[in-house]
């Protein structure tokens, strides 16, 4: 594959951060290769590769980026040139190799930046990040057996990996989900510039009501008449809230959402 030819986009966020409408939505674009038919989970190139080991091969969601073996940078064994061709390769069989920018989505994208920036140096990143109590909150369905601290723990632990790396990213673009669900068509504009599409991004996909289930949940439980839960989300609070407005985010309102830092 000659990848003169090719722009490499990769989309990364934790589960449940909306890479799966921002993948549909580029994918729908006439300039845009994506997976889609491939029989794995959501597409992702995760699960269509044999270089680095999935998600579900650290804990899964909601677990995955407390393990320190999902943060690959340069440094990784695995950082080779003939791993470069191997994911080439295998990607290469689910790609429309006539269109010139080819997308693969997967959460653990989110800590492997800098492994596939020394892969493939021209490549692009987008990574989708929302609300760290929605992620949660959205995520236990998947992780029952864990706390919400837990998840929140997670969240936490990814993103200061992820901005951490972010410095060393010569094409980087972040995009919060919340501005992408309320005004995609902007988001959406700044994405197609970042990757240098012609014409604009359809944007029919997007769902602008997927969190208001959780934000009631998250209300009912920080109006809960009982002692104990009452005591919990102060203390959840006051664990988190500091570290949540470093990201843009307040634990107690779930309204603010300012620019991601950088």
């Amino acid at each position: 594959m000659d990848l003169d030819r090719h722009t490499l986009v990769f989309i990364g966020g934790l589960h449940r951060s909306g890479t799966t409408p921002m993948a549909r939505c580029l994918a729908e674009h006439h300039e845009v290769s994506g997976f889609r038919g491939t029989g794995v989970e959501e597409d992702e190139g995760q699960h269509l590769q044999t270089v680095y080991p999935p998600a579900r091969m650290r804990g899964g969601p909601g677990r995955f980026a407390l393990s320190e073996r999902s943060h690959l940078t340069e440094s990784s064994p695995l950082a080779t040139s003939e791993n470069a061709q191997r994911l080439l390769s295998e990607w290469g069989a689910y790609w429309d190799l006539h269109r010139r920018v080819l997308l693969e989505k997967s959460p653990p994208n989110l800590l492997m930046t800098r492994f596939l920036q020394h892969l493939f140096p021209a490549a692009r990143f987008v990574i989708v990040v929302r609300h760290p109590v929605i992620v949660a909150l959205s995520t236990k369905k998947w992780a029952r057996w864990q706390s919400l601290e837990s998840l929140l723990e997670n969240w936490f632990r990814a993103h200061d990996m992820f901005q951490a790396d972010a410095a060393y990213l010569r094409h980087l673009h972040v995009v919060k989900y919340e501005h992408f669900v309320t005004d995609p068509g902007q988001s959406l504009k700044e994405v197609a510039e970042f990757i240098e599409l012609e014409g604009e991004i359809p944007a029919s996909v997007v769902q602008g009501h997927r969190s208001r289930a959780y934000e009631r949940t998250w209300h009912e439980f920080g109006r809960s008449a009982h002692p104990w839960q009452q005591l919990r989300f102060r203390r959840i609070c006051e664990r988190f809230e500091d570290h949540a407005r470093q990201y843009g985010y307040s634990i107690r309102d779930l309204d603010r959402c300012d620019p991601f830092p950088g």
